[in-house]
């Protein structure tokens, strides 16, 4: 027998009791108790939600890929605004400089692989960094071919100076989303994220 189902339904019909003396008495009453229950506990699973082309058969799969496609065009068009009158290139420039500062100095490699780049497109950003004297490199005593990046002080002023700007781009991007929101949806991505990190180094 289900004797904790049991004794979970009877816990439940002593707070249905306990709540008013006027509820009737039947299992349909109790059913609707129990499902205003739910609800204001956060007991329920939350309803699926509806998406353009879902009667069409159009999947979850595809309007997730679709949305992050989205999303991250809408955060460079807000990292490009925030990057405005500086000497920044492209956002890249301040997410690999963002990257020194809260990881320390690392490989090329590593800064690249980092970011997410094709190694073509990664040397191009440190180069041009390098060039504008933003980063600079040395060299490694056990591996002379590999150099370790590291953020100049004239990267970091101009880091500094631009980073008001950069939160509020940033914050703009997650702007209608509740505090509880965002937590939930660094859960998820990092899930994304750490699954196709692990899958590209197998």
């Amino acid at each position: 027998m289900y004797y904790d189902l049991i004794k979970e339904v009877v816990s439940l019909i002593e707070i249905y009791e306990n709540e008013s003396d006027q509820h009737a008495q039947d299992v349909h009453s109790f059913g609707l108790w129990l499902n205003e229950y739910s609800k204001k506990k956060g007991l329920q699973p939350p309803s699926e939600p509806e998406w353009e082309g879902k009667s069409k058969g159009r999947s979850a799969d595809s309007v997730i890929n679709t949305s992050l496609v989205h999303l991250s065009r809408y955060a460079k068009l807000q990292a490009k605004v925030a990057i405005a009158n500086t000497s920044f290139s492209t956002p890249d420039d301040f997410i690999y400089l963002i990257s020194l500062v809260a990881f320390g100095s690392m490989t090329k490699t590593a800064l690249i692989k980092l970011n997410v780049h094709e190694k073509s497109a990664g040397i191009q950003i440190i180069n041009r960094l390098i060039s504008m004297d933003l980063v600079g490199q040395t060299t490694i005593d056990t591996d002379k071919r590999n150099r370790m990046i590291h953020i100049t002080a004239k990267g970091t002023r101009l880091l500094n100076e631009s980073m008001e700007n950069i939160r509020a781009a940033t914050k703009n991007v997650t702007e209608p989303l509740s505090h509880e929101e965002k937590m939930q949806l660094i859960k998820i991505l990092t899930k994304l994220e750490d699954f196709h990190e692990a899958k590209s180094r197998a």
